[in-house]
């Protein structure tokens, strides 16, 4: 079975699924087999790879009932790399509240990912901005967390917030780690995140990934149309930060 990371921060706004969407098309150019699942009712990991009118089944389906299989579609990158996506829509906005009545609520990810998980090298789980039902069902079915963060006072509570969020799923999760805290949109040129920078690689230490990523409107740019960073002319300094994050990730699990 591949690892299963969930991508996760309490806090809105601070670069999770453009981590997810990114990290994953990154490994799939490295030529690693690659399953993104999209867990936010937002549908945003699933419009970054142009699925933003799918109409077929989603993860909703198959969090509702067992016996419906999670819905996989491919995803052709440039280069002849390519990934598989699990999508998402605001019907799972609906299904969380449906879930709250059903038994094994918090499992259901974590027993469809076991059918098909050992297809792949890494499984990377993109969450919503809470801790409701469908994140903790993220973190019950991964292995490890990736917490993007912006290097922001503000953000620091959302960090501290998910910490202890995790040590409460350890009780149905015990094999659960932190794979590392990753720095995004960042600015050093603002006096500010480079002191919170600091502040997290003092507390944090090795936890917080020596990869940077930048504040880059054409990151924001490729999602908005629907494609990686890949597929993006003028993202290629983007592209080299989300690739030494992917060697960082890899050598990590």
């Amino acid at each position: 079975m591949g690892v299963i990371i969930a991508v996760a921060n309490q806090k809105g706004g601070v670069g999770k699924t453009t981590t997810a969407a990114n990290l994953g098309a990154s490994l799939a150019h490295r030529g690693r087999k690659v399953l993104l699942v999209d867990m936010d009712p937002q549908g945003n990991l699933t419009a970054a790879f142009g699925q933003a009118t799918h109409e077929g089944p989603t993860i909703a389906d198959s969090l509702l009932d067992r016996k419906v299989p999670l819905p996989i579609i491919t995803v052709q990158e440039p280069g002849g790399a390519s990934l598989d996506l699990v999508p998402a829509t605001l019907a799972l906005a609906s299904a969380e509240a449906a879930l709250m009545n059903k038994l094994g609520r918090e499992l259901r990810l974590r027993d469809q990912l076991g059918t098909v998980a050992d297809r792949y090298e890494f499984v990377l789980i993109d969450t919503p901005p809470s801790l409701g039902l469908l994140t903790i069902n993220a973190l019950v079915a991964a292995h490890k967390v990736i917490i993007p963060t912006e290097a922001r006072f503000f953000s620091l509570q959302g960090l501290q917030m998910l910490q202890e969020s995790i040590e409460e799923i350890l009780y149905l999760n015990p094999r659960l780690e932190v794979l590392g805290i990753v720095l995004s949109k960042y600015d050093r040129r603002l006096k500010e995140e480079r002191t919170v920078s600091s502040y997290l690689r003092e507390h944090w230490g090795d936890l917080v990934f020596k990869t940077e990523i930048a504040s880059n409107s054409k990151i924001l740019e490729a999602a908005s149309v629907g494609v990686s960073i890949f597929a993006y002319h003028g993202a290629e300094r983007a592209v080299g930060a989300y690739r030494e994050l992917a060697d960082e990730v890899a050598s990590r699990v």
